[in-house]
Formats: C-alpha cells, sequence, structure tokens
C-alpha cells in the first residue's frame, strides 16, 4: 500500500507515522521550504493528548505543556476552559478530571511529530507543492507520481479539496480574529468584550475579533492592520510596533459532504474549517489521522467507509458548537442579555460537565457495525492504570506504541483498574471495539474482531 500525504503539518505527519506503523509505505509532501513556524493552535484536547501518549510521546508533550499553561493564563486572565471567552469551564469537575488537554504551541508539536515521522522512516518532502491531480479506478497521480491513495490533509484552503473536484458547504463569517505579538503604545480600554467586538492583550500581545472587517487579507498582519482593527473594535487610536509572530482567522464555517472522493480522501482543516473558539480543530484534525491511518492501510473497502462514517458527524458537531460560540461573541445589548443567562447557567455543575464532554470531545461514542452491550464500547479508552498477572502494574500506553488491533484482560492482564472493565478489545485510534464488565463473557465475539482487523 502506498500512499501520499499533502501537507507536514501536525495532521500530515501523524497520518503519515500512523500508516507507517500499519504497514504502509508514505510520502509527505509539503509546498512549504520547511516548517511553517506559525503559532496557530495553542493546544491540542484530552483525546489527542492520549493518542499521542500512546504512540510514546507523552514526555515530549509535557515538557511544552507547564510554558502553554502560563502562556494561555497571560493571554486571557484565566485557566480555566471557555465556551465563548466565558470562562467558567473548571477541569476539576468534569467527569473525568484526569484527562486533561495539553497546552502546546503548534510549531512546538509539529517539531515533536516531525522527529517522529523522520523516526519511522517516513519520507518527507518539502519544496513540493501539488500542482497535478488524476485519479482512476486503481490509484492516484500527484505530479506524475503514482499512489493507491492520496490524502490531502493541506489546510482550509486545501488544494487537493479543489483538485479533487469535493464539495464544501457552509456558512459565512460573523468576524475577523488578529492576534500578534507586538508592543502597543497608547490608552486601552480595560480587555474584554467591548461596543463593537473583543479586546484581548498582555504582555506583547495584542488580539481583537473584529465583526466590523469580513474582507480578504493575505499575508502576514501589519501594524497598521492590527491599529485599524483595534480603532474599530476599540474606538482608540494606538501604534502598534515591534510586530512579530501573528496569526488571523475567520469563523467561517464549512464542511466536505464526505471525507472520501474515489482514492482520495480529506482529513483535518482540509475536510472542516471552523473558529477555532474553544481550541477544537487540532485536536479534531490528529484524530481524524489517528482513525483514517490504520483502516487506510488495511486495504478493505468496508472499513475505509467507517472513516467518513465515523468522522463526519465529530467534525459536524465542533462546526455547530463553534457557530454557537460567534453567536454568543457578537456585539450589541442582545448578546449581552444572552450571555448573561449562558454565564449563569455555567455556574451549575452538571453544566460545566455538558459544556466539558462536548469542547473536549470525550463525550464521543462511534456507532459500531455491530451490537455490544456494555457502555464503553464506541468510545475512547483512556490510559488506564493496569495490573499485570504477575503482579506488576503499567499503563495501557505500555502496550501501544507499535499501534495494533490491542486484547486486554485475562490471563495476561488481572486488572484494568476500572470496576466496569474487565477486559477490553482497543482499535489502533484508542476506540474500544469489545468490552466486558466483571461477571461478563470474556470470549471476544467473532465480528468485534474481524470487523476491525
Amino acid at each position: 500500500m502506498n500512499v501520499i500525504v499533502v501537507g507536514a503539518g501536525p495532521v500530515g505527519l501523524l497520518l503519515a507515522a500512523e500508516l507507517k506503523l500499519a504497514g504502509a509505505d508514505a510520502l509527505v509532501i509539503e509546498k512549504l521550504d520547511g516548517p511553517s513556524g506559525e503559532p496557530r493552535a495553542r493546544g491540542i484536547g484530552p483525546l489527542a493528548t492520549e493518542a499521542l501518549v500512546r504512540r510514546g510521546l507523552g514526555a515530549d508533550l509535557a515538557e511544552h505543556d507547564a510554558k502553554g499553561r502560563a502562556d494561555k493564563l497571560r493571554d486571557h486572565g484565566s485557566a480555566k476552559g471557555h465556551f465563548a471567552s466565558i470562562f467558567k469551564i473548571d477541569p476539576d469537575v468534569l467527569e473525568e478530571p484526569d484527562r486533561r488537554a495539553t497546552l502546546i504551541w503548534q510549531p512546538e508539536l509539529e517539531k515533536i511529530l516531525l522527529d517522529y515521522a523522520r523516526s519511522l522512516d517516513v519520507d518527507i518532502r518539502y519544496g513540493t507543492e501539488l500542482t497535478q491531480l488524476h485519479q482512476d479506478a486503481d490509484g492516484v497521480i500527484a505530479n506524475g507520481l503514482r499512489a493507491d491513495y492520496l490524502v490531502g490533509c493541506d489546510g482550509g484552503r486545501s488544494t487537493v479539496r479543489k483538485l479533487a473536484g469535493f464539495e464544501f458547504p457552509g456558512t459565512a463569517p460573523l468576524m475577523t480574529a488578529r492576534r500578534v505579538a507586538a508592543q502597543v503604545t497608547g490608552e486601552l480600554p480595560p480587555p474584554g468584550r467591548l461596543d463593537n467586538g473583543t479586546l484581548l492583550y498582555g504582555e506583547g500581545m495584542v488580539a481583537t475579533f473584529d465583526f466590523g472587517d469580513l474582507d480578504r487579507h493575505d499575508g502576514p498582519v501589519t501594524a497598521a492592520e492590527m491599529q485599524a482593527s483595534i480603532r474599530r473594535v476599540a474606538g482608540v487610536d494606538v501604534t502598534v510596533t515591534n510586530v512579530g509572530a501573528g496569526l488571523r482567522f475567520t469563523d467561517h464555517a464549512r464542511q466536505v459532504t464526505n471525507y472520501r472522493h474515489g482514492r482520495v480522501l480529506l482529513a483535518g482543516d482540509a475536510a472542516h474549517v471552523h473558529s477555532p473558539n474553544g481550541g477544537q480543530g487540532l485536536n479534531l484534525g490528529l484524530m481524524d489521522a489517528v482513525n483514517l491511518g490504520w483502516k487506510l492501510a488495511g486495504g478493505r473497502t468496508e472499513l475505509l467507509d467507517t472513516y467518513n462514517a465515523e468522522r463526519h458527524p465529530v467534525g459536524a458537531a465542533v462546526l455547530h458548537n463553534t457557530r454557537a460560540q460567534s453567536a454568543l461573541l457578537r456585539p450589541g445589548p442582545h448578546t449581552d442579555a444572552l450571555r448573561d443567562i449562558v454565564s449563569d447557567l455555567m455556574d451549575i455543575p452538571e453544566v460545566i460537565r455538558y459544556l466539558g464532554r462536548m469542547m473536549s470531545g470525550l463525550g464521543i461514542r462511534h456507532e459500531l457495525p455491530y451490537q455490544v452491550d456494555h457502555p464503553l464500547t464506541g468510545t475512547y479508552c483512556p490510559n488506564l492504570h493496569l495490573t499485570h498477572a504477575d503482579g506488576t502494574h503499567g499503563r495501557l500506553s505500555d502496550l501501544t506504541s507499535t499501534g495494533g488491533l490491542l486484547h486486554i484482560g485475562p490471563p495476561e492482564i488481572a486488572s484494568t483498574g476500572r470496576e466496569d472493565l474487565a477486559a477490553a478489545l482497543i482499535r489502533p485510534d484508542g476506540v474500544i471495539a469489545w468490552a466486558a464488565a466483571p461477571g461478563d463473557s470474556l470470549e471476544i465475539p467473532t465480528v468485534a474482531r474481524s470487523t476491525w482487523e
């Protein structure tokens, strides 16, 4: 099995590594001459964190987490999670507080994944732009290279999506957001929601959510552009200097109708774009990658069909909640009233748990093509504390670095560390394909194993 992956961002690199683990040959092509270095995302959720921990990257993530949390506290003024910038999602009151996100800037994550992919001998070719793409019944041809499949992981303006003819419906933006490292000279109002948008700033950083500018902008964020946005949002004239790393995005929300078109597939922002409110985008894309890699390497159509069946509803749910957050960020007295009510509701612990499940992805339960009564089937398995038959202890991640379908339970595993779980069959992407409670039959149904092998 040969696969061309277009895009060497975090999603493309992880997908290529997953393909390699599953026995496929992956070639990654990237139009940039090297890693972009843009500080786009600032973290990954618990599901992506656990996926990378399963591959042995937990220590690398942990090295960056403390700085990421300090940066978030500096920029947002709160260590809590938020819904539409209402910072009341306390991880300590969530249902599974030990399943935490990792706050790591995207360039640092990309370096970890680049080193990891290279350690698996993934062929990565920078400075190679996709210009031609054709497919037939037996494969794809990209820039004269032939492969069995091609996957676009080339971002929200995906060339693969356009060349392959994917439908990409959605909604137009309500705002343009900007964030730059810079110095601001002049009097600013207190940060937060203002009459015409939202203003955030801290030491060496300023950001706006600008509902008065929906024009298309390309290239780096300039000092003049940032000054104009601050004027629209805050009604003050300031001077912006020493502009460094910055980013600009809108909250337009679009999703392809199917993640697969023949032998061309999409993952990450190439398949779905939305506001980054709540920090869900990178987590969503990385989980696309771990869902797809082993299925694509398996080479079975019925297995590959489950990729769109499982991931499309998850992407649609993220578009749904980020649209809601954009609505709650719009300026004006009607939105102010709605925010007051939502803020009051977020003082109720069950509301916080609901939002926590939604934003983290921990509430996802994929529908499986067979019936298993255990409530954990179809959910993502946490990093279990295992007790082996010889009395030694370990974590689930000790057994998952090479991928593959994993069975845990007697006789090798004496305890899973959970009272409701005696044994489980766990897919390479961490989804529980079958589970048994204490007292249940420990015989794995043939259909549960054969579906995923």
